[in-house]
C-alpha cells in the first residue's frame, strides 16, 4: 500500500493564486503552509507507507520543511493529471497492490478516509472522494487507468463528472466516499476557518485536562506541582 500526497513547497506567488485577491500572495502562502502542515499531521498513522510528491523546491527543502522520516517524490513535468498519472505508475509498477493519491487542499481529510478507501479497493476498481466545488480530494486504485487522467479539465467543477464519466467508459466499478470541502478560492475560506477553530478548541480542553489530572496528582504527590510540569508557566 501506498499513499500519496499531492502539495507544493509554500512559495508567495506560486501557491493558492485563487486566494491571493482575497488575502495576498503571503497570506495565501502560509495558509498553503499550515494547511499541508496540517494534511499530513491528520495522516500520521499512516507516514510510514506516506509518500510527499512535491512541486517546488527539492527533497532537502522538502524534509527540512515536512520531516526527514517520510519519502519524496518529484511531481515532474506536465498538468496534474500526468503528474498523478506517473506517479501511479511508478509506484504500481514498483510491486504495491493499492494506491492512494490525495491532496493538502481538504481540511476535513482524515485517516478515516484513507482507511476507508483502501477497504473499498477490495472491491472496487476506482474510488474518489468528491469535493464540494466539482473536484476530488482522493483518488484510490489497485491498477492503473491511465484514461482516468486524460482530457479532463483539471481546476474545474467538471474534474470528478469527467472522471466518473472516464471510468464509466472503462467498465470500472467506482465508489464514491463522503463529500468534503476543500479550499481553494475566497468563498472557501470560512471552511479552513472553522477547521482552525476546532484545532484551539481541541487544545483549549487538552490543556484543561492536563491541568485537572495535575491537580489531582497533586493532591497525592505534593511537592510535584503545576509548575514543576509546566516550568515556563510563569515566564
Amino acid at each position: 500500500m501506498k499513499i500519496l500526497v499531492f502539495t507544493r513547497y509554500p512559495e508567495p506567488g506560486r501557491v493558492k493564486t485563487r486566494l491571493i485577491p482575497a488575502v495576498g500572495k503571503e497570506g495565501a502562502c502560509n495558509l498553503h503552509r499550515e494547511m499541508a502542515e496540517h494534511s499530513v499531521k491528520r495522516l500520521n498513522r499512516f507516514r510510514g507507507i506516506m509518500e510527499i510528491c512535491f512541486d517546488g523546491g527539492d527533497e532537502h527543502i522538502m524534509k527540512n520543511w515536512l520531516g526527514r522520516d517520510l519519502s519524496y517524490r518529484p511531481q515532474g513535468f506536465g498538468d496534474l493529471g500526468e503528474r498523478m498519472e506517473r506517479a501511479f505508475a511508478d509506484v504500481l509498477l514498483s510491486g504495491e497492490r493499492k494506491v492512494v493519491a490525495v491532496g493538502t487542499d481538504c481540511p476535513s481529510l482524515s485517516a478515516g478516509h484513507i482507511h476507508q478507501a483502501l477497504c473499498r479497493l477490495d472491491e472496487s476498481d476506482l474510488v474518489l472522494g468528491p469535493a464540494a466545488d466539482g473536484g476530488y480530494y482522493l483518488i484510490g486504485m489497485s491498477k492503473l487507468y491511465s484514461k482516468l487522467f486524460k482530457e479532463i479539465d483539471w481546476g474545474s467543477d467538471k474534474v470528478l463528472l469527467q472522471t466518473l464519466v472516464a471510468a464509466q467508459k472503462l467498465g470500472l466499478r467506482a465508489t464514491l466516499l463522503e463529500e468534503l470541502a476543500d479550499v481553494d478560492r475566497p468563498q472557501d475560506l470560512p471552511v479552513w476557518e472553522k477547521e482552525r477553530k476546532r484545532l484551539s478548541k481541541c487544545t483549549i480542553q487538552v490543556l484543561t485536562l492536563c491541568y485537572a489530572s495535575n491537580v489531582l496528582f497533586s493532591a497525592f504527590c505534593p511537592h510535584i506541582g503545576f509548575t514543576n510540569l509546566f516550568p515556563n508557566n510563569h515566564g
